[in-house]
């Protein structure tokens, strides 16, 4: 894994905090080097408890958005026991990674092509070789399970709901 990827900032951490309103998420800071609840890999890879995402200041930002996609795409019922691993089957997955992506062209100074680039340095794999190729050319179920759920609507755009 590569540590050239962009990290939770506090502009970032800030800009996270408005996005994620919208879906009744809180984002709290972790102190450097304590532990992140919630993380399912640990290290410094973001941590979900029901509604709320934590972060330290060495959180990737990829990180953080993918947790709370996770949040985003699960039923109520995942969501209210929801704590360290959001679970789910592998068409939902597909979908948090396309999500993601809608949503890191919502934070000032980031976007969907960094977020590639720092999947790929992470060290994300998928079939075609890259998180963009992915993206732009298989991507076609994860889009499909969006739309399905009402969580993007026919332009592509996040419509701030979850899935019911």
């Amino acid at each position: 894994m590569s540590s050239t990827v962009v990290l939770c900032t506090p502009e970032h951490i800030l800009s996270l905090r408005q996005l994620l309103a919208r879906y009744a998420m809180q984002v709290e800071i972790v102190g450097t080097g304590m532990p992140i609840p919630g993380s399912y890999w640990g290290d410094s890879e973001a941590g979900l408890i029901r509604s709320t995402l934590f972060v330290r200041p060495d959180t990737p930002l990829h990180s953080a958005l993918h947790e709370a996609c996770h949040f985003i795409c699960m039923d109520g019922a995942r969501r209210e026991l929801l704590h360290t691993d959001a679970g789910g089957e592998i068409p939902e997955e597909n979908a948090v990674c396309y999500l993601q992506a809608l949503l890191a062209d919502a934070l000032p100074g980031y976007d969907r092509h960094q977020l590639f680039a720092d999947m790929d340095a992470w060290g994300y794999t998928f079939r075609l070789g890259s998180a963009q190729a992915w993206f732009e050319q298989d991507a076609t179920d994860a889009l499909t399970w969006l739309l399905q759920h009402h969580i993007i609507d026919n332009q592509q755009c996040p419509t701030g709901l979850l899935r019911h």
